[in-house]
């Protein structure tokens, strides 16, 4: 035990053992756990007292220890009974227990001829505050002397203190309490206060981090008829906003206000001892002064009232303390001209929406060079944002009329905007979506896009989210509210650009009252076409076939140097085939031949005098359902369709899909391997044992090899010269590509493999291919797409 404690037990150690006294310590510290004024000592001094008996004298009954002053209390003295006068009274404040209970408690300056002492009133006492105000002399019975803070002595009322008020003509020698009001403008540095003045505005209670503790700050602007001055609560002290009531516009006195200077300028803190007393106070009413924006100039402290005409997301900082800071921006008007206005720390989580009428008080206008009106409204932590606030109805009325120049731009109507650059808001459903993908900057850094189409009953449009934005989790058939898209014109179409000034956002009910479905949007966007009447430049197509043949993916190199990958596959519906590139991650699309797809928004492509299909990341591909199937023939019904029998001599130059039989004759073996570019695949010329492409003049060590096969097919109407490439040249050499690599270079002769096909010769093959003519050699040659199938 301490010393304290220890002197206390020594007063009774002839009636109760040491052991005995820390047992009962510790089971009064339980019980009185809840009661925040009681410590140690306190206890020490209940156990002590149990053992005194009430014919003691107590100490402070002898006349030579008498404390019938307040300089001659001593700490520990118990069952008080002090006088003075009251000189201050604190407003009560909420506390917390240990246990979550929660209490009040409230102080008072008293004093007498002698000194002045802190007097604490708790829970239980608060009710007595009512007895008395400042000035009155009150006797206090029943009370303890305590050390309180910084070891300063003070007297706590007990749950059974009670108060006297006396009259004031007994102890003419107390000191007199003087209320002198200070005008606002005479305050300086300093000073304690006492003001009676008008709340101009309250501000929101702001939340700060205090050594790893929250804090609470917030603040009143105050005014009489000399001036303003802001006078700022501290932590518990803000629950007096809501527990007295304050509102703008009330009178109240202010008594102990402790005054400070911070940049030039003077304000109020409400201090430990200080007191709000509401009530009908003598003070002039207020006039609020509503700026126009069309009159913005450099001033502090307006107040303006406007319509939200445009929102940005929050930006979060670091501090130079290393604490994080957001800020954001918006912008609004009136009838006279619309200005930015910029929002700190919790403002920035403020419900504030596209069309609100806000007013914000106690901003500063500034210059703005960046800004096309010149100037901006800088607000700050005394600042007060009402939405939707109460004001002049005409004024209201005006605004919501500027409200319904904000609606939304339907899709369809992008195309007529002139203005690129111009910032716009849409309402739409996402109908494709596709992967964020990096890309390099032309200063070195990596940036994030994300492209999207979204549509509504009116059309479709790009979208592309950049950086953060890229990151949004959005996926297709979902609804949203893009403000501050950025109009860009694309070499076909309008675009949309979505950056950090964009914001990405739940539709209100009323956006998507007239919005489709999913469905519905696809049919409405997608122009459902048969192969046999596409045409080059086709968009926004819709196709339902069947695959009929795949190739396997193959990677090449871009100019950039960066990789690429690409897939071929053909197919087909009742109308006819065609030919179709899936690129990048769509070659990764799991597909077998016979599959039934549907593919949304294909670009159609004129190559090799034939069109094509070129899917890339824009394009959609998902298995066919049951309805789109029973429109579409089985796989074998569209090789019965598509590959029609030919004779030799019946082939003409255009001639697709073709299936001929015939006797493999002159099939060539001396030089069977080509060696291509990886970048682009053109031939490769070999130049002192390296390969340059005299198509991109890249040079490489490590070519991509293409095996082929030229030979000539008959039947009994005639011959024709074909050539088998890759895939068709393995399946006849029953080798792969690799294995006739591996040879050659083993052997170091191309012809290594020349009898292996002569052996080839004289068997029977069913083919499916393409004719075209050969202009060098004046004659109409057969390039095989498939081997149906080989005989010996």
């Amino acid at each position: 035990m301490n010393k304290e404690i220890k002197q206390e037990y020594l007063k009774i150690q002839d009636k109760i053992s040491e052991e005995e006294f820390l047992k009962r310590m510790e089971e009064m510290k339980k019980e009185y756990e809840d009661v925040s004024f009681m410590n140690d000592i306190d206890l020490a001094r209940m156990i002590v007292g149990h053992f005194i008996t009430e014919k003691n004298t107590p100490i402070a009954d002898k006349k030579e220890n008498s404390m019938d002053k307040i300089s001659k209390i001593e700490e520990g003295a118990d069952k008080l009974s002090v006088k003075g006068r009251v000189m201050r009274i604190s407003n009560p404040k909420n506390f917390t227990t240990r246990k979550g209970k929660e209490g009040k408690v409230a102080n008072i300056l008293l004093a007498d001829e002698t000194e002045e002492v802190r007097v604490v009133f708790w829970t239980e006492n608060i009710k007595l505050l009512k007895k008395f105000k400042e000035g009155d002399i009150i006797q206090i019975h029943g009370a303890q002397a305590k050390e309180g803070f910084r070891g300063r002595k003070e007297i706590h009322l007990q749950p059974r203190s009670t108060v006297e008020v006396l009259d004031p003509n007994e102890y003419p020698n107390f000191p007199p309490y003087d209320e002198d009001i200070t005008p606002i403008n005479s305050i300086k540095e300093d000073q304690e206060v006492n003001i009676i003045a008008r709340i101009v505005r309250i501000s929101r209670i702001r939340k700060f981090d205090r050594n790893g503790n929250e804090g609470k700050v917030a603040s009143l602007e105050l005014q009489d008829e000399t001036g303003r001055i802001n006078y700022t609560l501290w932590n518990r002290d803000t629950d007096l906003i809501k527990d007295m009531n304050l509102e703008e516009g009330d009178a109240v006195k202010i008594l102990g206000a402790q005054s400070r200077s911070r940049n030039g300028e003077i304000s109020l803190n409400h201090s430990w001892m200080g007191r709000i007393i509401k009530g009908d106070f003598e003070v002039p009413e207020i006039k609020e002064e509503i700026l126009k924006i069309g009159d913005a100039h450099e001033k502090k402290d307006v107040t303006v009232v406007g319509l939200v005409t445009k929102i940005q997301d929050p930006i979060t900082f670091e501090r130079s303390d290393g604490s994080t800071g957001a800020v954001k921006s918006i912008e609004i008007l009136d009838d006279t001209g619309k200005i930015r206005a910029t929002l700190w720390g919790d403002d920035t989580s403020l419900k504030i929406n596209k069309g609100d009428i806000i007013k914000i008080a106690g901003g500063n206008i500034e210059f703005d060079q960046y800004a096309a009106e010149g100037y901006r409204i800088n607000t700050n932590w005394n600042s007060r944002i009402v939405i939707n606030p109460e004001t002049d109805e005409k004024f209201l009325e005006l605004l919501k009329e500027y409200k319904k120049h904000l609606e939304p731009v339907k899709i369809g109507n992008i195309s007529n905007i002139e203005v690129e650059g111009e910032e716009i808001d849409v309402v739409g459903r996402i109908v494709n979506i596709n992967e964020a993908r990096e890309f390099q900057r032309e200063d070195g850094t990596t940036g994030l896009v994300r492209s999207a189409d979204l549509a509504d009953e009116t059309g479709m449009v790009r979208i592309s989210f950049w950086d953060e934005k890229a990151h949004s989790s959005l996926e297709i058939g979902d609804t949203i509210r893009i403000e501050n898209a950025r109009i860009k014109f694309g070499l076909y179409s309008i675009d949309l650009s979505v950056g950090k000034t964009s914001r990405i956002i739940e539709p209100e009910e009323d956006d998507l009252k007239d919005l489709p479905s999913l469905e519905k949007l696809e049919d409405i966007i997608y122009t459902k076409k048969k192969i046999d009447v596409l045409e080059e430049d086709d968009r926004n197509l819709n196709i339902i076939a069947r695959v009929i043949d795949l190739y396997d993916p193959r990677e090449f190199q871009r100019q950039d140097g960066s990789p690429g990958m690409v897939r071929s596959i053909e197919i087909a519906d009742d109308t006819g085939v065609i030919k179709a590139s899936l690129w990048d991650d769509k070659s990764e699309i799991p597909l077998n031949i016979g599959d039934a797809i549907n593919i949304k928004n294909p670009r159609v492509i004129f190559r090799n005098d034939n069109l094509e299909l070129s899917f890339g990341r824009n394009t959609q591909i998902n298995p066919a359902k049951d309805k789109e199937i029973a429109s579409l023939p089985t796989f074998k019904e569209l090789e019965e369709m598509i590959y029609q029998p030919k004779l030799i001599e019946e082939l003409d130059e255009d001639d697709r899909n073709v299936k001929i039989s015939g006797e493999l004759t002159d099939a060539f073996g001396g030089k069977i391997l080509s060696y291509r570019c990886p970048t682009c695949n053109n031939r490769l010329e070999a130049l002192d044992e390296e390969y340059v492409c005299d198509f991109c003049g890249e040079e490489t060590d490590n070519p991509r090899y293409l095996l082929m096969i030229p030979a000539r097919l008959s039947d009994d109407s005639g011959e024709i010269r074909v050539t088998f490439f890759g895939k068709q040249a393995e399946k006849l050499l029953k080798m792969s590509t690799q294995e006739v690599v591996d040879v050659i270079a083993k052997s170091a002769d191309e012809g290594a493999l020349e009898e292996k096909i002569e052996d080839l010769n004289g068997i029977a093959l069913t083919l499916i291919g393409d004719a075209n003519f050969d202009e060098f050699n004046e004659e109409v040659r057969l390039n095989p797409k498939k081997i149906v199938k080989i005989e010996l």
